[in-house]
This record gives structure tokens, sequence and C-alpha cells, in this order.
């Protein structure tokens, strides 16, 4: 990865690279489309139990992409919105869910800071985030204020991401080599997407990137509104991020060797 400086219109940057990724993920191994419409699980298994029961229930996914989580809810039997600002990913999204039946799902296209106007004041029972979500944008406390406006009273706000403190290993996954309280823009120039497929276009390499302590997240939600029902911090991951795990569904630190926390979860509820 070659740092470099960032971009005027960080947005514009962002959006540009997602739109090129919308076909190269649709077709990749890695998302297995057609084993999702057959009816694949993707979502983990500790998002599920801590959930809990969607049926009939209302719920919004910010920064669905395209939108295999948001229709596994449906799936599950929550009435789904998924909210994505790439156009070719509500495209998509709304196309994929034509092949698995899900008809009353919907999807918006609009950056998430503008999701409140872009919905029209819907609040949701359910508002989540999904992982790799918030390293896009910049300011967490803007992210929580807009997510706390979308839970309906009695609902709670869900969020499933990487730990931050995994950003801070080298690639050993053993050394801490960066600093985990970095929060200046991160400028990348890179031509391939962490799935297979097809490199990036010349104008579409460049993302911008921040990251966010666990401990400003939280403090935002609750800043915004929202009780903590629970924070947990989870010592496995969903993709090989280290070459030093052990992969049995998930992948961990192998036995005899310290964990540190690779993926977290918070519940946020808003008082009826």
């Amino acid at each position: 990865m070659e740092k470099i400086t960032a971009p005027d219109d960080w947005l514009a940057a962002n959006r540009a690279n997602w739109d090129w990724r919308v076909p190269v993920h649709v077709a990749s191994e890695f998302y297995d489309v057609p084993g999702f419409v057959a009816g694949k699980e993707v979502l983990r298994d500790f998002e599920l139990a801590e959930v809990g029961d969607v049926s009939g229930k209302s719920l919004l996914h910010l920064q669905c992409h395209f939108g295999q989580d948001t229709l596994s809810w449906a799936r599950r039997g929550a009435t789904v919105t998924g909210l994505d600002f790439s156009r070719p990913a509500v495209e998509a999204a709304t196309g994929l869910a034509g092949r698995i039946g899900a008809d009353s799902a919907r999807f918006v296209v609009s950056d998430v800071y503008d999701a409140v106007d872009a919905l029209d004041g819907q609040r949701f029972d359910v508002v989540y985030t999904g992982l790799g979500a918030l390293c896009w944008l910049p300011d967490i406390t803007r992210w929580a204020r807009t997510a706390a406006a979308l839970v309906a009273p009695g609902g709670f706000l869900y969020l499933a991401e990487f730990h931050p403190f995994a950003d801070s290993l080298g690639e050993d996954g053993r050394t801490v080599e960066y600093d985990y309280f970095h929060r200046e823009a991160t400028v990348w120039d890179e031509a391939s997407t962490y799935t297979d497929g097809e490199p990036a276009p010349t104008a579409a390499t460049v993302t911008v990137e921040w990251q966010h302590g666990v401990g400003e997240v939280v403090s935002a939600l609750a800043a915004a509104g929202l009780r903590i029902e629970f924070l947990h911090e989870h010592d496995f991951t969903v993709f090989a991020r280290f070459p030093v795990l052990e992969h049995d569904r998930v992948f961990r630190f192998p036995d005899g060797q310290p964990g540190v926390p690779l993926m977290y979860s918070v519940r946020a509820s808003k008082p009826a």
C-alpha cells in the first residue's frame, strides 16, 4: 500500500471506488451470490444471537453494499430497508431481492449522514450496521446522532465491527506497530479489492479511511441518547487477517498465544 495525499472530495473518491467494487463483488467467489440465492446464510452466529428474533420488525441496514446481509434479515422475517451511497450497489441489491422473492425489501441511495432526510424521518425497530462500515466515516459523533435518530422508541441499534486494536498490529499479528489513537485520514491507492476479481480502473483506486476507537464509538452512542445494553469484544474474526490465525469456522489465534480482540459488537436501545 502506498500512502498518498487525501483528495479534496473524500466522499466522491470513496464512492467511485465502491461503485467499481459492486460488479466485481457480485461476480466474486467471496460473496457467492448463487449460493446466497440458494439459501446460504451469511450473517455471523454471534450477530444472530445478539440481535435476536426480528420477525415482524422493521430493520434498517446502514451502508448495506449490495444487500446480502440486509436480505438475510428479511429471510428471518424483518421488513428491511437498506441504505448505501453507491447507486450500483442499490441497483444490485434491488435485483438480488427480486431473485430471492423479498418483495417488501427496499433499498435507498444516500450517504449515511443524510439518511434521516433520505428516509423521510422514518424510524425503525432495529438499526443495523455490519462489518467494515465505520472506517469510511470521518465523524463518528455525527454517525451516532444520525443512527440514534433512526431508531424508534423501544428499538435498538446493533453494530458489529472489526476491532480497531487489530489495526495496531503488524502483519505478523503479534507486534504492535501502529498508533491505536491515530485519527487523521489514511489514504490508499490500490487497484484491488478484498475479493477475487478484476483490478480497478485508475480513476477508482483511491480510498480514504478513518480509525475510531471503541471508547469513542460507545461514548458517541451514549451521548446521542441511546442506552448501552452491552459491548462485547470477540477473540475471532471472519477472514485470515493475519497468517498466524487458525481457521475453524472462524479465525482465531492459536492456543498458547495471547489473544487480542479482533471484532466487537454493541447493542444500544432507545427508551420507549
